[in-house]
């Protein structure tokens, strides 16, 4: 099946509730960045180091990251077992890169990319079986020691609507513009 082909449609059930809610967090995620230009995108509005153009390229990285979990387990966390604390820095510099526009990053670009990843996560959500079950990497964060793809598809779910209202506090702070109300 076409990605491009994949709506709340052509699923039912379950899958369909999955695929709507988190079409929903991306639509309200992706309305926060509507009429910006590269550097208000990059611009931090709040105590918070976050912007919205960093809000989109995390969102991104960590929606791809969890779809590859969904398919290979705890093989696609690259951080599995990570102390951290002994991090290298130049480690602990790419990961908070993933929350910031770099020099040549672009919000068109960032847009394009998030879209991909979200054609991919909603063609795996069609054929994906919600009941496979991983086993979760060793991390601080985690209670739970494993998720069904189910768990792992509602996860990416609560982490975009999480940063949605980041998002929404980070634009309104930048211009007044809120997304809701």
């Amino acid at each position: 099946m076409s990605t491009m082909a994949i709506t709340n449609t052509t699923l039912s059930g379950e899958r369909a509730d999955l695929f709507q809610a988190l079409a929903n967090a991306r639509h309200f995620l992706r309305f926060t960045v509507q009429g910006l230009n590269d550097e208000q995108a990059a611009q931090r509005t709040t105590a918070s180091e976050l912007t919205l153009g960093g809000l989109i390229k995390h969102v991104s990285a960590v929606e791809k990251q969890w779809q590859e979990f969904m398919v290979k387990g705890r093989a696609a966390m690259a951080w599995d077992g990570a102390d951290f604390s002994q991090m290298p820095p130049e480690a602990i510099e790419a990961f908070l890169n993933e929350f910031r526009m770099q020099d040549g990053d672009s919000l068109e670009a960032l847009l394009e990319n998030y879209a991909l990843i979200a054609e991919s996560t909603d063609a795996l959500l069609a054929e994906v079986d919600l009941d496979a079950v991983h086993e979760l990497p060793s991390a601080p964060w985690f209670v739970d020691t494993h998720w069904s793809v189910r768990r792992t598809l509602i996860h990416i779910i609560a982490e975009t609507t999480q940063h949605s209202g980041h998002a929404d506090i980070i634009r309104e702070s930048l211009d007044g513009q809120k997304s809701m109300g």
